[in-house]
């Protein structure tokens, strides 16, 4: 900063010894030029009294004892001595000039480093002022003593600079690797704020977009929650019902067995048992679709007799009813997945039986363990083929589908009533066995649901 000091300028060269008349010129012009540099270099304007230097023209014939005038030889072809010494005294202007410039150009330099030192005094602390102090009292004491020539002079103010400003670079390092915020400018410090400020609004702003994003998560996970739960309210009520209706049915008839598996352990069992008969009607609802052959839908088994009275559909046979162990084959096809209502009657005498289906009569025979009465005492079983008495059961042998109002006469109805019965356009509950919830157990996971068969069978149509 400031610049370097201009090149050194040449030292005035000194007038010919023949020019005996230029001597007290030169002599005075040099002590004004170190007058000169001396009060640029310590910053003075003018020169302290006592210390002012006059030059005052003398005759070439007034030399007195302080200024003696040794003889010079003229030399030949030399110019005359008016003009050598005019070209003398115009060549020292010149360089008094120069050297002027030159110390002016200092002076500039010399104020505007101080300048910047007394501000790096602020920052630096102490001991940058101390140091810039002791290095300035340096550089007071050596240019107090300066030298009168003036090349020397200009030659201290450079090594003088060169210092001065190498110790301005360090103290600016130091204090670009110490600045801190409060030593920043103010157009900084403002810049920094707002952006300290900007910073800070997207922060608040990007915190109130989390909270309504969880607000808004919240609320649909309350929502979502709530919907859930009303659905599970009302799944559990409806299994309420359910449980309800497997003990309680709205009507005690309507309900159905669903036995889903052909196992050898689901089954159903009526709790009453029969009396003694000597004719009997057996109707129920059915619906399967198991192939080959349903099963058996029902088994009456009495101590001694497993096959008292039985309707199955085993393999590829037809439909067979055994009353007795004797067999007799219907005319029955049921197996198409649909609710089918099916009717058997049967009478000792001379072994009748009829075969309807839908209310439809589809056969009938004689001679079916004619003369037998039925047994009573023994156990009645749904959906399985009893070996025993209540047991040993054969999982070829089970049904798998559904029944309903299962009933039994201990008369042979009227194909009239049985064709009420299938159209639904009356109800014959069984004067010996009735459907009803509470005459029928399920076992083995076998299930009872609540079922209006009629209406089941229009949706089947």
């Amino acid at each position: 900063p400031g610049g370097r000091p201009g090149p050194t300028p040449s030292p005035p060269r000194r007038p010919p010894r023949s020019s005996a008349g230029m001597l007290p010129v030169v002599a005075g012009l040099l002590l004004a030029v170190a007058a000169g540099g001396r009060g640029a270099a310590t910053g003075e304007q003018e020169s302290p009294p006592g210390s002012r230097f006059v030059c005052t023209s003398m005759p070439l014939d007034a030399a007195g004892a302080g200024c003696p005038l040794p003889p010079v030889p003229m030399q030949g072809g030399a110019l005359p001595p008016e003009e050598e010494l005019r070209a003398t005294v115009l060549q020292l202007r010149e360089t008094v000039l120069q050297q002027k410039e030159t110390i002016g150009s200092q002076r500039d330099a010399i104020r505007e480093l101080t300048g910047k030192l007394s501000r790096c005094e602020s920052a630096d602390g102490k001991s940058a002022a101390g140091t810039w102090k002791k290095e300035l009292g340096k550089g007071k004491d050596t240019m107090g003593d300066l030298p009168r020539d003036p090349a020397q002079v200009i030659d201290q103010l450079s090594r003088t600079m060169q210092t001065l400003k190498d110790r301005l670079e360090s103290l600016e390092h130091q204090l670009r690797a110490n600045v801190s915020y409060a030593a920043l400018p103010n157009d900084l410090r403002e810049m920094l704020q707002r952006r300290l400020g900007d910073l800070e609004r997207q922060l608040l702003s990007k915190v109130a977009e989390l909270e309504d994003e969880k607000s808004l998560l919240h609320n649909e996970t309350s929502a979502h929650r709530q919907k859930t739960e009303t659905a599970l309210n009302a799944l559990l009520e409806r299994v309420s019902e359910l449980e309800k209706g497997n003990s309680a049915f709205k009507s005690p008839d309507e309900f159905k067995v669903s036995l889903p598996l052909r196992t050898n352990y689901l089954y159903g069992k009526i709790k009453k048992t029969l009396p003694e008969l000597y004719a009997f009607t057996v109707c129920l609802w059915l619906r399967s679709s198991a192939s080959p052959g349903i099963g058996t839908p029902f088994s009456y088994a009495v101590p001694g007799q497993a096959n008292e009275i039985v309707l199955i559909e085993w393999g590829n046979n037809p439909i067979e009813l055994l009353i007795n162990d004797k067999v007799a084959q219907l005319p029955l096809f049921i197996s198409d997945g649909k609710w089918h209502h099916i009717c058997i009657t049967w009478t000792t005498r001379d072994g009748m039986w009829e075969a309807f289906q839908d209310g439809e009569k589809l056969g009938t025979g004689e001679n079916l363990a004619p003369w037998h009465p039925i047994k009573p005492g023994g156990v009645l079983i749904l959906g399985q083929e009893q070996d025993t008495v209540g047991g040993r059961f054969d999982a070829t042998q089970a049904f798998v589908g559904e029944m309903s109002q299962f009933n039994i006469w201990d008369r042979v109805l009227k194909a009239e009533d049985i064709m009420n019965i299938a159209n639904c356009s009356t109800n014959m509950p069984g004067n010996i066995i009735p459907w009803v919830d509470n005459n029928v157990d399920v076992f083995g996971g076998a299930t009872k649901w609540p079922v209006e068969t009629c209406e089941e069978r229009l949706l089947d149509l």
